[in-house]
């Protein structure tokens, strides 16, 4: 049989999302194709923090941010930089997120990120034990580092947002406290949130290719594809390439940050952008990570990678086309550094990412508008990995 012919389900995106999906869809008796234009893991999901962040329910726009904002925005080191060239581009994105922070938006924002977390911490589980795959896990936690009593009392209302969503929590009320579960932090950092159910994969690129390498022993294939359009026909779904096109009963789009034009050549406009982020991984023996740690009022965190450490964060709004800025990598490593004096930032390699991103910090998991033969996986943002396996239960809702 042609094997670009008469498929039953296409994946389009062979990421963490595509992945999950592809081998939940096998699970179920479908014979699925994952098509991807580089290959498995080649994008988002090889470079991000390796962490299922489920304590992050609270969606980036929260009211009040947008006062916070144009200071973020004129530092084009800061957490949040925007490029000058590209903020004619994102205003409409802008003006969405600006609506997504009011009260009524937010706390429906607010009630879906907590309910697709739940259902993804323990879709989680399952994976993991359907894949074998509890030696690639570390349930070390996370601390939530703060410098001084005023920066951690403004977070305290944060905190108990989690906690009413289900997050477990203990406050550290002192260098001393902080230094038990993580020495080597400087002393500046007085009060930190530690999140004891946290967990972090060892390697997401790694991951992503063990997940995908038990996909194929279970007879799925994976293709190196670059799809340009879909077209819906009465009977099925065509995908053009550019070497064949490839024809399904099913589509199931989670193409990431590159889903956005592949939905509009089926009629779908949908406000998803960008947020570039940037990284340096540090080899072995660059600092004894106990924990993952989380410098939330800077922007970035500082986390094990295999037996390396890695140092990224911030978000850079750019879109897909604007070059590199990997100063903002080096500014991250700098501050990681006086942060964290042992860290050793030798022999770094730099790394940027696009994170696929909607103003209300929500994945559109849904029907194509036209057709329930195209399926909607995509926009997770900072939450890829955290929000995969759920995603992949998820869309069964869709089928």
């Amino acid at each position: 049989m042609d094997s670009t012919k008469n498929q039953d389900v296409i994946v389009i995106g062979a990421g963490i999302i595509g992945i999950s999906i592809a081998l939940k869809l096998q699970s179920e008796g479908r014979q699925v194709l994952v098509l991807d234009r580089k290959g498995v893991a080649a994008e988002t999901s090889a470079g991000n923090a390796g962490a299922f962040a489920f304590a992050d329910v609270i969606p980036l726009a929260t009211p009040g941010i947008m006062r916070k904002a144009p200071k973020w925005l004129i530092d084009p080191l800061g957490p949040l930089s925007l490029r000058p060239a590209y903020a004619l581009k994102i205003l409409p994105w802008m003006l969405r997120f600006w609506r997504a922070s009011w009260q009524d938006k937010y706390q429906a924002s607010l009630a879906a990120q907590a309910s697709l977390m739940a259902v993804s911490k323990a879709a989680l589980e399952r994976q993991i034990d359907a894949v074998g795959g509890e030696a690639m896990i570390r349930r070390e936690g996370q601390l939530q580092l703060y410098e001084g009593e005023a920066e951690f009392s403004a977070s305290l209302a944060g905190w108990q947002t989690r906690q009413a969503h289900g997050v477990v929590y203990e406050f550290l009320l002192s260098s001393e406290a902080i230094a038990k579960i993580q020495p080597g932090i400087h002393p500046r950092f007085t009060h930190a949130a530690f999140t004891p159910e946290w967990i972090n994969v060892c390697d997401p690129a790694q991951w992503t290719q063990h997940l995908a390498n038990e996909f194929e022993k279970r007879g799925g294939k994976i293709v190196i594809a670059s799809i340009h359009s879909i077209d819906l026909k009465d009977n099925f779904v065509n995908l053009k390439s550019d070497s064949a096109d490839y024809e399904a009963n099913q589509v199931v789009l989670c193409a990431g940050a590159w889903s956005k034009i592949l939905a509009q050549s089926i009629g779908d406009s949908l406000p998803l952008d960008t947020e570039r982020g940037y990284n340096t991984t540090l080899p072995s023996g660059a600092f004894d990570l106990k924990t993952h740690i989380t410098f939330s009022n800077h922007g970035f965190v500082v986390t094990k990678i295999g037996e390396g450490v890695r140092v990224g964060g911030a978000v850079e709004l750019g879109g897909l086309d604007l070059k590199p800025n990997f100063q903002r990598a080096e500014i991250l490593l700098d501050k990681a550094k006086t942060f964290l004096p042992g860290l050793k930032i030798e022999d770094g390699k730099q790394w940027m990412g696009f994170r696929p991103s909607m103003p209300d910090s929500l994945p559109v998991i849904s029907y194509a508008s036209r057709s329930k033969r195209v399926i909607y996986a995509f926009g997770h943002g900072h939450l890829g990995l955290t929000q995969s396996a759920g995603t992949a239960e998820t869309r069964r809702g869709a089928c």
